[in-house]
This record gives structure tokens, sequence and C-alpha cells, in this order.
């Protein structure tokens, strides 16, 4: 796919008329994409759990109560028994990919264990699966209108309140997506 542009370290954004439940109003992070596909965490949907509950599935010890009333995201809807965590670099664990200089996705125990601590990396978001998209997908979704890609803001994937990240991540690029319509972008 020659002349392919990546988008890693950007976020994509639900276009108004993107309606799969998976997808519907979300932001995803994406971590990794390539000539074989794409992979994102969605950062503006809470699971409906706080990171205390997984501590307690995998037995880890808490003594940071900052970290245990954290909420978990809904990642995606593939692997949604597995942890992916997307974090300011740091450390040095044991499965981690360096999606940026300065943020990583980490999917071992040994950062869970950390945050668990108050030892984690200062920034994180701990989200249950992730969205996948094959060979071409992605693209072909984005040609579709399905998605808006606008550039990786540090604020709106950890700090700006989860109900505002879908209008927030457009709105950097200044495009309100609420005035947006099905033929958008298409020329």
């Amino acid at each position: 796919m020659s002349g392919t542009i990546y988008l890693n370290n950007q976020f994509i954004i639900a276009m108004p008329n993107l309606v799969d439940p998976n997808f519907s109003h979300t932001v995803t992070y994406l971590c990794q994409h390539n000539e074989e596909g794409a992979l994102g965490i969605v950062i503006n949907r809470f699971a409906g759990m706080k990171l205390g509950e997984i501590f307690k599935q995998m037995d880890i010890c808490v003594s940071s109560p900052t970290a245990a009333e954290t909420p978990v995201f809904a990642g995606g809807p593939v692997q949604q028994d597995r942890g992916f965590v997307v974090h300011t670099t740091c450390g040095r664990w044991d499965a981690t990919m360096e999606v940026s200089d300065s943020i990583s996705l980490t999917t071992s125990r040994d950062v869970i264990e950390a945050i668990a601590t108050g030892e984690g990396p200062e920034k994180y978001l701990v989200a249950l699966g992730y969205a996948g998209w094959g060979t071409g997908q992605l693209e072909k979704e984005i040609l579709d209108n399905a998605w808006l890609n606008t550039p990786y803001k540090w604020q709106v994937l950890f700090d700006i309140p989860v109900n505002m990240r879908w209008t927030e991540a457009a709105s950097q690029i200044g495009i309100d997506i609420n005035k947006l319509t099905s033929p958008a972008g298409h020329g």
C-alpha cells in the first residue's frame, strides 16, 4: 500500500453517522497503524467499573486509594477480558509498545502492580479490550466517511472530562462535530 499515511499517535473520531454501537460517538487513540491493520483504544467510554475491581480480580495489593477509584474504560470490542494501559512513557515494563516519544501502550501485569502502589506512570488510562482493524479496513472506513482523524492531544487523552472528549477532539482542528452531516468531507 504505497502512499498510505499511517495514523499512529492520532485520534480517530466517530463521525455522527457512524451508528455501530461499539463506536458511536467515540474517540479512539491509535496506538498502531501499519500495512497489517490498526489497533486503538477507545478513550471516552467507561466500562462501568473502577480499577480497584481489577486489582482485586488480579489479587494485587493496593496502597493507592486514588488508583483504586480510577474508572476503567471500555477500550473496544476485541479481547474485552484483557487489559491495556495507555500511559506516559516511563519505566520499563514487560510488554510495552512505544506509540510516541511520550506515550506507550503496556499490556503486562507489572504496570498494573506499579499503579496500585502509586509507583506507575504519571498519567494513565486503563482499558479492557481494544479496537482493531485488518489490512486496509480502517483506510476504507475513513474513505467511507465513518471516521475523522485528528492529531493526538495530551489533554484530550488524559485530562478533558470523558463526556467532552468527542467534541473536544474534533474542535482542536476547528470542527464542531455536532454540525457535521453524512456527506461532510466528500469532495
